[in-house]
């Protein structure tokens, strides 16, 4: 399995392809409330340090300024603290790292497990969040530790609405960024904006309305076959809007036709959990086959809301196993359709 090396990565992996800026995150921008930096420059050393001193029940954004350096130990942003702002002062997503390393099953203290949602490096519970220029990685390394076979790593678990990532980097390999809301039937809205996900089983996935625009999907060689799914949407079947990713990129240094595009995640074997992924206008790396979809269990893809439509590359084939939007479906299925909500939350037009 080839791993990642988070610390020092080049940056060339997740800009180049992606059209993440090197311009300096202030450019454009309010002026930080707090800073954070690892050498004591700054108001706070650590991330969560700087979140417990922001005000909470803001109705206006908080802009937390982070220094570039690496930054290590769990991360949670409260719901009592809405409009929290993160923002990388480096010039690349990449010169601030903001890193956790533990799975599913590495142990608490107290010798039980952490648990899929437990394993987050940061869990956003409060609404109106923006992250900015910066990246989210978990750093357990499933090779180090063979005794750990719940090897579920999140880098990213949300649980609020109407959340903003833009130049975002979410690294890690199982679960990588799990977009989740409150409770079932609760609908939860983020925005990616030029963003990079990197991962290998089921590394996009949960029950929130996600809109990927511009964003690259980067699945990593697991040397198994297959070598991993892309996402695993649980869409409660009274959300119409699910996982949306239009003008992205899928790559893969994977072998050709081996990495799937999805399948349907039933948490607890929920009947009413009817994923939904929508790819469209994007381009399609040779890894994804001709059956781009797995069944998840038993519950079969077909039975799901996945559609495709007019995508280009070597893996974007129209067949009977590829399901099509037709263009009256395009028209509705839109980035604006799926944010928009009760209040008209537009961030893409931001």
């Amino acid at each position: 399995m080839r791993r990642r090396t988070f610390l020092g990565m080049s940056s060339g992996l997740g800009i180049v392809a992606t059209g993440l800026t090197t311009t300096p995150a202030l450019a454009g921008g309010r002026r930080p409330d707090l800073t954070v930096a690892v050498d004591g420059s700054g108001d706070h050393t650590g991330i969560q340090a700087a979140i417990d001193a922001a005000p909470a029940g803001a109705t206006e954004p908080f802009v937390i300024g982070v220094r570039p350096g690496t930054y290590l130990g769990q991360v949670v942003v409260p719901a009592t603290k809405p409009f929290l702002e993160l923002r990388g002062l480096g010039r690349r997503p990449d010169d601030v790292v903001i890193a956790d390393d533990r799975a599913n099953g590495t142990l608490k203290p107290d010798g039980t497990p952490w648990g899929t949602s437990g394993s987050a490096s940061v869990t956003v519970s409060g609404a109106d969040f923006r992250a900015v220029n910066l990246t989210f990685a978990n750093l357990f390394d499933e090779a180090a530790h063979p005794e750990i076979t719940n090897r579920q790593a999140v880098a990213v678990l949300t649980r609020a609405d109407r959340l903003i990532f833009d130049r975002v980097r979410f690294l890690a390999n199982q679960d990588t960024l799990y977009v989740n809301s409150s409770a079932a039937g609760v609908v939860a809205r983020a925005y990616l904006r030029d963003c990079y996900v990197e991962g290998d089983v089921d590394f996009i996935f949960g029950r929130a309305t996600a809109v990927f625009d511009r964003c690259r999907i980067h699945s990593l060689n697991r040397g198994s076959t297959p070598n991993g799914y892309v996402t695993a949407p649980s869409t409660d079947i009274t959300n119409p809007y699910g996982l949306l990713f239009q003008r992205s990129r899928f790559t893969s240094d994977a072998p050709a036709g081996t990495v799937l595009l999805g399948r349907p995640w039933h948490p607890s074997n929920d009947p009413n959990a009817i994923g939904m992924t929508i790819i469209r206008e994007s381009w399609i790396g040779a890894h994804i086959p001709d059956v781009a979809w797995s069944d998840f269990g038993t519950w079969p893809w077909e039975e799901a809301r996945f559609f495709e439509y007019r995508n280009a590359g070597p893996g974007a084939i129209v067949s009977a196993n590829r399901p099509q939007l037709t263009a009256g479906q395009a028209g509705e299925y839109t980035a604006a359709a799926f944010l928009r909500g009760s209040d008209d939350w537009a961030p893409e037009r931001c």
